[in-house]
């Protein structure tokens, strides 16, 4: 029995992902948009011209490696920080030291992972060295800088932003994995070509989620009697049986998700708008936040137009509360399609925020008295409620009263479209304002 000897190759012992680590640009694997021949960042690289930069994309696409590859191709010396293990104290001692190469002629890249990870602090404490030059700063981090980064450290980089590798550049990936003697180059794997394909797509463009599913398969694949390892579908389907689908519920992806979803319900588009909803719901979201988004697109987005839209939404939303997913799924799924097909009207959401401008922009009058409480008698003595004019006691329940402050008479904030049933509702509010007009000429 072959025993693990401390003495044993390290390469063999290190996962797939981490042998083929790619260590020239012609090895890396995707960015064409960054990296392909006369591209802007190859040029900075090539032309030793590197600054500091963030690099902002999904996991598995890369921004280790290019970091190290920068490094390798500039001649810098390389310093890898953590989030979590580094603070300010650390980040102090290892800038000193850059600094102190720095006079003796070596450059030195540090590279953040998960830069979004440190506070505002810790980044701080590299902003005098990246003014003064002392070190070359390569940030990665897969959430949108613009918030995660501080603005003044945010100034002095230049944001590269990195894609999702295509099912192809996945797919070349994995037969090189094959074919590669960092890989399986020294074993003869027999693995159909559609199965390829089918772990790229389940990969969902992370090569590393690529690599290591491929060497899940190859290692429980069918040994054969010529020594070959033959990897088959019933194998495959086994290691794929889940996708981790790529969603943070804290992060762009989560916002961007839920803005898909609202826009194509508002451009009445059922089939795409249940597609981001499972999408959702599969990445592990709270079934409670898409119906409370959903309740609130029934009054935004279609209003009067289909008062029952709100009911059905809010009662989603209970569905959800009572039995929770997966069985909810299909209450949501109705709520969704409801709200796709029904007609949209934006009246009310206008018509709030015209009012809100007006409320936060014009002097806070006070408001008229004969729209004011009366509950004492120093009020009815101040004229609290004097000339109020109840409605039940006209025949028409209507007044010619005004409940408007002096400078806003003759506001409309409300202005009704003709869809759906706020049809309805324009011409109701266009016969009480006339109504009302004719009642204060005396006609």
């Amino acid at each position: 029995m072959e025993q693990t000897s401390m003495f044993m190759d390290h390469d063999v012992l290190q996962p797939l992902a981490a042998r083929l680590r790619p260590q020239t640009l012609e090895e890396f694997a995707g960015q064409a948009h960054l990296l392909g021949p006369g591209k802007v960042l190859r040029r900075l690289i090539e032309g030793d011209m590197i600054s500091s930069m963030i690099f902002w994309g999904p996991p598995g696409v890369g921004k280790t490696t290019l970091a190290r590859i920068i490094a390798g191709r500039t001649r810098s010396a390389f310093v890898d920080f953590s989030a979590v293990t580094s603070g300010v104290k650390e980040i102090r001692a290892v800038m000193q030291q850059a600094e102190s190469a720095r006079q003796l002629g070596q450059r030195t890249i540090v590279f953040v992972d998960e830069i979004h990870r440190f506070n505002k602090a810790q980044q701080d404490a590299f902003l005098p060295f990246v003014e003064k030059g002392s070190i070359i700063l390569i940030g990665a981090t897969t959430e949108n800088p613009s918030f995660e980064v501080n603005s003044a450290l945010l100034s002095r980089c230049r944001v590269f932003v990195l894609h999702a590798l295509g099912t192809e550049e996945v797919t070349a990936l994995l037969h090189r994995a094959l074919t590669d003697s960092r890989g399986f180059g020294g074993q003869k794997v027999v693995m159909p070509e559609p199965l390829l394909e089918a772990i790229a797509v389940f990969s969902n463009g992370d090569a590393r989620t690529a690599l290591s599913t491929l060497e899940m398969v190859v290692l429980n694949g069918d040994v054969q009697a010529d020594g070959s390892t033959l990897v088959t579908e019933e194998t495959v389907a086994q290691c794929t049986s889940r996708r981790s689908l790529l969603y943070d519920k804290k992060g762009d992806g989560h916002y961007d998700l839920i803005s898909a979803l609202h826009k194509s319900m508002r451009n009445s588009d059922p089939d795409a708008a249940i597609y981001w909803m499972c999408r959702m719901l599969e990445g592990g979201e709270d079934p409670l936040y898409i119906a409370r988004r959903v309740t609130r697109f029934a009054a935004e987005d279609i209003g009067l137009a289909d008062p029952r839209a709100l009911e059905i939404a809010v009662a989603a939303y209970q569905a959800c509360h009572y039995i929770g997913m997966p069985e909810c799924s299909v209450h949501l799924t109705e709520a969704v399609v409801y709200m796709s097909l029904a007609p949209k009207s934006n009246a009310l959401y206008v018509a709030y925020e015209a009012a809100k401008k007006d409320a936060a922009q014009q002097i806070a009058e006070p408001v008229p008295l004969h729209i004011r409480n009366a509950p004492t008698t120093l009020m009815k003595q101040l004229d609290y409620g004097k000339g109020y004019q109840y409605a039940h006691d006209a025949q028409e329940k209507l007044t010619a009263m005004t409940c408007l402050p002096e400078s806003l008479q003759g506001r409309a904030y409300y202005r009704p479209t003709r869809e759906g049933v706020e049809g309805r509702f324009a011409d109701r509010l266009s016969e009480i304002n006339e109504w009302k007009r004719k009642a204060r000429e005396g006609k």
